[in-house]
């Protein structure tokens, strides 16, 4: 009998399934995502001009002149804004890949020397009017305002010492420099105080008392001792931070120290932005390059430890990949926060050395008495004639009165007795 099976070799070939190979898919490398680009470009800096010719010039007391938004934009279409730029980038593109330690006595102009000198002076004046015994409040010292009268007495024998002998040049100078030392009424410094000590020494450049030469030591001598002046005074007389939140986030009081720091370390073959984390790096090199010596300052100088928790505009900064992002963005941070900001530049000061644009409107009589005179101290609770605040925020203006972080600090060491801070979470 025949069988139904049927016969192996015309059986259908199994089909052999997929192979795993087809069903895995292919891996391929991943791409980098591109890092955002910033829209916003890094501003150049501007020819710095000439000095004029003030032979025969007729020179002004300085005023402010920036009233209201028109006055504003007038301003940042004007050559005054460019000459500001032109001196401010000028002075960090002359101190690239510099330590301050590169600069060396014997290689001093006569005028770099006089500075120093008044610089030191000013600073034996803060054991002339020792601060008053205020209880252990962080808030302002009135015997700043001694200090401040002091050093506006040797203004002219100052600029003496600098070769100026005309009355109206000194007069027009001075204003800058007294207004770089603080505000009286507020008894408050920040980043508008510091920016007027960089137009004296514009006006000086303007006056023919400056030389490009000077341009490094300018920054790695004179404004460095500046700076430890302005901290000794603000150590001394508890002064609060201009304004109430800090200088847009990087410290309470300067700002320059970072633009002209970054600048130093624009190369630098092993300090690296993250660098500002390491005590060891900070403590190695913080006397010579502004920007670590200044973030020891800050850290020596709140009750917080870390920067993330007291600055943390800087700690964000410091994931930059390099010097070169960081220096490009205090260069955008300097046009925008500064000299773009209304109430910031309420405040500025213009003569005939930086001149105004034609179009401006004119000071209002008691803004000037109002923002640097002697009172009761209620001036901070009104608005300031004069000039304009939208109300809005903590004020970037006149703002609130704040504890200064300086004293907070202060207090807590003569309450520990030692020469360490002691830290707590907060204050």
């Amino acid at each position: 009998m025949a069988s139904n099976t049927p016969s192996p070799h015309l059986r259908e070939p199994i089909s052999a399934g997929p192979k795993l190979k087809d069903q895995i898919p292919k891996l391929e490398p991943r791409k980098r995502r591109p890092e955002p680009s910033n829209p916003t470009p890094v501003p150049e800096t501007p020819v710095l001009p000439s000095p004029p010719d003030t032979s025969h010039w007729s020179f002004k007391v300085p005023t402010r002149r920036i009233i209201s938004p028109k006055d504003h934009g007038l301003f940042l279409s004007s050559p005054a804004n460019s000459l500001v730029k032109a001196w401010v980038f000028g002075l960090s593109e002359a101190v690239v890949d510099t330590p301050c330690s590169a600069v060396k006595e014997d290689g001093l102009s006569a005028t770099v020397q006089a500075l120093l000198t008044i610089l030191d002076e000013a600073r034996e004046l803060i054991a002339k009017s020792p601060p008053d015994d205020q209880g252990g409040s962080r808030f302002g010292n009135k015997a700043f305002r001694g200090f401040l009268d002091l050093a506006r007495s040797k203004c002219t024998r100052w600029h003496n010492m600098l070769g100026l002998v005309n009355d109206d040049a000194i007069a027009e100078a001075s204003a800058y420099l007294n207004q770089s030392f603080g505000n009286r009424n507020r008894i408050d410094y920040g980043s508008g105080h510091e920016l007027n000590f960089m137009m004296w020494l514009l006006c000086l450049y303007q006056l023919g008392l400056l030389q490009t030469t000077d341009f490094k030591p300018l920054v790695l001598r004179v404004f460095l001792r500046y700076l430890a002046l302005m901290r000794s005074v603000q150590m001394t007389y508890y002064l609060e931070p201009a304004g109430s939140h800090g200088v847009w986030g990087l410290d309470d009081y300067q700002f320059l120290p970072f633009l002209f720091g970054a600048a130093q370390l624009l190369h630098h073959p092993f300090i690296t932005p993250r660098a500002i984390h390491q005590d060891l790096t900070i403590e190695e090199f913080g006397k010579d390059y502004m920007y670590l010596g200044q973030i020891g300052f800050v850290n020596n100088t709140k009750t917080v430890k870390g920067l993330r928790w007291h600055s943390p505009m800087l700690d964000d900064i410091s994931s930059a990949k390099s010097w070169s992002k960081i220096d490009g963005g205090m260069r955008r941070m300097f046009a925008a926060e500064v000299l773009g900001k209304l109430p910031v530049m309420q405040h500025f000061l213009f003569g005939s050395l930086i001149p105004a644009a034609a179009g401006m409107s004119e000071e209002h009589p008691d803004a000037a008495a109002d923002d640097d005179g002697d009172d009761d101290g209620t001036a901070d609770a009104r608005q300031h004639p004069g000039h304009s605040h939208d109300g809005t925020g903590w004020g970037d203006c006149c703002g609130i009165k704040v504890p200064s972080s300086i004293a907070a600090a202060q207090e807590l060491k003569k309450g520990t007795g030692g020469e360490t801070l002691r830290r707590i979470p907060f204050d």
